[in-house]
């Protein structure tokens, strides 16, 4: 028997609680999407990150990053990103166009730092090197320090989706459609 395909408001519930899902859950394979940038050299740069906080409601998706991360000036320059989803187990493909916002203080980033701050993570955010910089022999005592004051770099980039491209492969044939908040559109795959 087969299983009936999915209507535009299935895909979209479907869409977010696999979004949500991914938040929770370390093995979700939406969990690692790819974040695709326009460097400083105006090319194109992409990068695994770690998805921490989808919103359907809202349409926004938030990962964290070292504020020093040289994506945070790449969003700076140009705040519009690409994020790139994979499922093997679905078969979907998602590409997520937003544009992001950085927070580096602020309530919202303190109560994450509070979280953050009592987990194996926290030293992502201590280094007193940015990521990237070529690591000097005297790391472990720098990153000790740091933890010891507590200054921490951890920011908040948050994705206003703009536009969800769905991709379905299935071997009865695939399908595809593009969708904001306001329109769908069934496309060719």
């Amino acid at each position: 028997m087969e299983t009936p395909l999915l209507t535009e408001p299935d895909i979209r519930q479907r869409i977010g609680l696999e979004l949500q899902r991914a938040t929770q859950d370390r093995h979700h394979e939406w969990r690692t999407p790819v974040l695709a940038t326009v460097g400083a050299d105006s090319l194109p740069q992409a990068r695994t990150v770690v998805l921490r906080h989808a919103d359907p409601k809202l349409c926004s998706l938030q990962i964290y990053t070292d504020s020093r991360s040289p994506k945070v000036a790449e969003l700076a320059a140009k705040p519009e990103v690409v994020l790139v989803f994979w499922s093997k187990r679905l078969s979907w493909q998602l590409r997520v166009r937003a544009v992001t916002s950085v927070q580096r203080n602020g309530p919202e980033v303190d109560a994450v730092w509070a979280r953050v701050s009592q987990s194996a993570a926290a030293g992502d955010y201590l280094s007193a090197c940015a990521p990237g910089d070529a690591l000097p022999p005297d790391d472990a005592a720098n990153a000790a320090e740091a933890r010891l004051q507590q200054l921490h770099h951890l920011a908040i980039i948050t994705a206003q989706v703009q536009e969800v491209d769905w991709l379905e492969l299935a071997r009865s044939g695939h399908r595809r459609a593009v969708f904001s908040s306001d329109r769908w559109a069934w496309r060719v795959p």
